[in-house]
C-alpha cells in the first residue's frame, strides 16, 4: 500500500490550495482514508477523512476545508480555503483498513502513511 501526497507549497493568508493523495494497493471506496497535519512543535492532528461513504471534518477547519475523492482515479483531495497561519503544517494522507467510526479521527488506527507535503501560509 502506498500513498503519495502532493499539492503543498506557499500561499498567502486568505488563499486556497488543493492537496491530492494518490492511493495504490487499496481502494478509496472502502476502509478509511484521511488527512492529518503536523505543525511545528505540535502533535499530529486529524483534518478530514472518509470512512466508507461518510466524510468527517475536524471542527477546527470545518467551513474552510473539504474532502473529496475520485473513485475511478483512486484519489482523495483536500480543498483548503481561507487559509491562515495556523494552517501551516506538514499534511499527511493516511489509510486504515480496520477503522471504526469512533476512531476515524485517531492517528493510531491508521496503518499506512504518505510522505507528507508542506503547506506554508504567509501572513
Amino acid at each position: 500500500v502506498q500513498l503519495q501526497a502532493s499539492g503543498g507549497g506557499l500561499v498567502q493568508a486568505g488563499g486556497s490550495m488543493r492537496l491530492s493523495c494518490a492511493v495504490s494497493g487499496r481502494t478509496v471506496r472502502s476502509g478509511a482514508t484521511a488527512w492529518f497535519r503536523q505543525a511545528p512543535g505540535k502533535g499530529r492532528e486529524f483534518v478530514a477523512g472518509f470512512k466508507g461513504g461518510s466524510a468527517y471534518t475536524a471542527d477546527s477547519v470545518k467551513g474552510r476545508f473539504s474532502i473529496s475523492r475520485d473513485n475511478a482515479k483512486n484519489m482523495v483531495y483536500l480543498q483548503m480555503n481561507n487559509l491562515n497561519s495556523e494552517d501551516t503544517a506538514v499534511y499527511y494522507c493516511a489509510r486504515g483498513d480496520r477503522i471504526i467510526t469512533s476512531t476515524v479521527m485517531l492517528e493510531g488506527g491508521y496503518d499506512y502513511w504518505g510522505q507528507g507535503t508542506q503547506v506554508t501560509v504567509s501572513s
